[in-house]
């Protein structure tokens, strides 16, 4: 008898490996497997053995995180390594408005505003509304008859409340939150001793057995809980046990309150409409107010709002929250759990230690990140980082989160192409140019580390058409200098990336135009190198007529160049105006890197800004001039102006 085949698992590799076995015995010498009632006897058979087969493959991959496909398995595989995927997140603003009650006397010290729905919005596309609201009372104090709500922050979404009773009897009772989208930041647990209790205590969410999230240890009568991600994308409350937490008791009452969400599509909401109810206490009873109510501006539009995890994502980051062991020691534990466990609206992060820099900075840990929303992190989510991230890095170690700083590229290209394969130039043109942006919207750039590759540019460029023979493409690198106007402040820029000294009579650098107190006209910068090209000095120039007068140097040794780090340091300067960009007074600044591969190292976030494409006949390819005589040149190095 034959060694059989276990390893094909294929229904005709199943019923081929049948009908060699039987064929091996005698009794089947000569047997017309095919056109017998045989042959559907092993279809049956083949059939039961591949889905057996299949079904005990998928339960061995949903065993592993990796190969895992099912969410409730991820999940579970993720909660044995004390990882909960992040929940889905409301978008949020923050709105004004206030009360006027003038009228009413006598006028009471302060006005509430009830918890539940607070504002409603229609948005311009789609006709969708929403809900925003808050998940407590929140009280102002009236003067002069008029009660003001500034800088209240809304959620969007229905808050809900939820109760439970726990019973003795029934000790492995489930506490399942009935709603999906719940968003666990707005997640508020109580207890009350008795249903007929009016007093409750609050409960704090916890992430380990071992430590509280207040920094103290847990004991027997901690009021805490954790949650679980159960089926569906539902959450249990599990609380404790006498030992890790305080225990339930017989009757106890669970009071969850949360905001069941909508997720990313409420985002960009600033136009809303009060539907709040504000009210005040006389003489024990609760006299609402239905009137006076201005209308609600808001300080910016309304951002924050994620889906749910994927479970792709969990898979991914799971493991890697697991690794950091819930501490920050190295950079990668720091890039790992502020996106997950602190801050998730982090889009992209970048972190080094203060003893890469140069000088170096010992003691201190660099921190830069870009929100999914807006290019900058306010000042109040830096200090909520910078907190939640004391009880997990290590003593004597500072975190120092630096605002977003772009490393901008710009290219320009001269395409040259084949007349007799363009009927549309224009048509070339604009494949070229999507092409373009196509890249510079892939993730290769727009993060931190990221590296603009000069070849599978030009790549990108020849394959757009097939009329397209070349392309000569320089680039030049920028960065937008943020101005202390009107005050003597210290810059110092860097690049990340060699500049390239083409000229020792200078002017390797480009600048916009800014105005210097005491200088009536206005200025650009301008280097001179040293006779080793490593470094140089800074100065000031003017030009008195058009751009095509000669530079006039007007204040010199205002600053320092570093020409192989990049660098660029101005000493204390006054500057009056620069150029208005986003109502942001800035100073463009641009170079010639060495290489034309753009590196966005620590805290640069690397982007593709400025991509000008200039179409040039090839004379040899059309036929025109096979010689070449009248070939268009293209230098492979950017000139022209010395102003930007």
């Amino acid at each position: 008898m034959p060694l059989l085949n276990f390893t094909g698992l294929d229904f005709d590799q199943v019923k081929t490996t049948l009908k060699d076995y039987l064929k091996s015995n005698s009794n089947f010498t000569d047997y017309d497997f095919e056109g017998s009632n045989l042959s559907t006897i092993l279809d049956v058979l083949a059939y039961n053995t591949y889905l057996t087969s299949y079904n005990a493959n998928m339960v061995s991959n949903e065993v592993f995180i990796d190969s895992a496909t099912l969410r409730e398995n991820v999940v579970a595989l993720a909660r044995n390594i004390g990882y909960l995927p992040r929940s889905k997140k409301a978008s949020r603003t923050e709105i004004n408005f206030f009360v006027d009650i003038s009228d009413v006397n006598p006028t009471p010290p302060t006005l509430t505003l009830k918890k539940g729905p607070i504002a409603g919005t229609t948005r311009q596309f789609g006709g969708e509304s929403f809900v925003f609201g808050i998940t407590e009372d929140k009280a102002a104090t009236v003067v002069d008859g008029i009660a003001t709500f500034d800088g209240l922050e809304i959620f969007e979404g229905t808050v809900i409340e939820q109760t439970f009773e726990y019973s003795s009897r029934n000790p492995f009772s489930k506490f399942i939150l009935s709603n999906p989208g719940i968003d666990l930041d707005t997640l508020k647990v109580a207890v009350r001793p008795s249903p007929n209790s009016s007093v409750s205590l609050s409960y704090t969410r916890q992430d380990n057995l071992f430590e509280q999230n207040t920094g103290s240890t847990i004991t027997g009568d901690s009021p805490i809980y954790f949650v679980h991600e159960v089926e569906d994308e539902h959450y249990e409350l599990i609380f404790g046990d006498g030992i890790f937490g305080k225990a339930l008791q017989d009757g106890n009452v669970i009071e969850a309150t949360y905001v069941k969400t909508n997720g990313d599509v409420a985002n960009g909401i600033s136009n809303f409409s009060f539907t709040g109810k504000v009210f005040y206490i006389r003489n024990d009873s609760t006299v609402n107010v239905t009137s006076g109510v201005s209308l609600i501006t808001s300080n910016n539009p309304s951002s924050g709002g994620q889906v749910i995890e994927s479970t792709d994502s969990v898979k991914k980051y799971a493991p890697q929250v697991y690794a950091t062991q819930n501490r920050a020691l190295t950079a990668n534990d720091y890039e790992i759990l502020i996106p997950n466990k602190i801050y998730p609206d982090t889009e992209s992060i970048s972190v080094y230690g203060g003893e890469e820099l140069v000088p170096p900075q010992y003691g201190k840990v660099f921190i830069s990140i870009k929100p999914r929303t807006g290019d900058f992190v306010s000042n109040a989510v830096k200090e909520n980082i910078k907190r939640s991230l004391k009880k997990y890095s290590v003593a004597g170690i500072v975190p120092q989160i630096l605002d977003l700083k772009y490393l901008f590229i710009e290219t320009n290209s001269n395409v040259y192409y084949n007349v007799n394969l363009a009927k549309n130039v224009a048509r070339v043109s604009t494949l070229v140019k999507s092409n373009i942006d196509g890249y510079a919207d892939s993730t290769e750039l727009n993060k931190y580390g990221a590296r603009f590759k000069y070849s599978k540019f030009l790549k990108i460029i020849d394959q757009s058409h097939e009329a397209i023979t070349s392309n000569i493409t320089t680039i030049q690198i920028r960065r937008d200098l943020r101005l202390a106007t009107n005050q003597f402040a210290e810059y110092a820029i860097d690049f990340g990336n060699q500049f390239h000294v083409r000229s020792m009579d200078g002017y390797n650098i480009r600048s916009s135009a800014f105005r210097v107190l005491d200088i009536a006209e206005e200025v650009y910068l301008y280097d001179i190198p040293d006779s080793d090209k490593k470094r140089g000095k800074i100065g000031l120039f003017s030009l008195p007529g058009d751009r095509d007068t000669p530079s006039v140097p007007v204040r010199r040794n205002i600053g320092v160049i570093d020409y192989q780090l990049g660098r660029i340091t101005l000493n204390p300067i006054n500057i009056v105006s620069g150029k208005i960009k986003d109502n942001v007074q800035i100073m463009e600044i641009s170079a010639i890197p060495e290489s034309n591969d753009v590196i966005g190292l620590q805290d640069l976030y690397l982007q593709l800004d400025r991509s000008n494409v200039d179409m040039v006949i090839d004379e040899i390819s059309s036929g025109s001039d096979p010689s070449g005589t009248t070939y268009r040149v293209t230098p492979s190095y950017n000139a022209g102006s010395i102003i930007r």
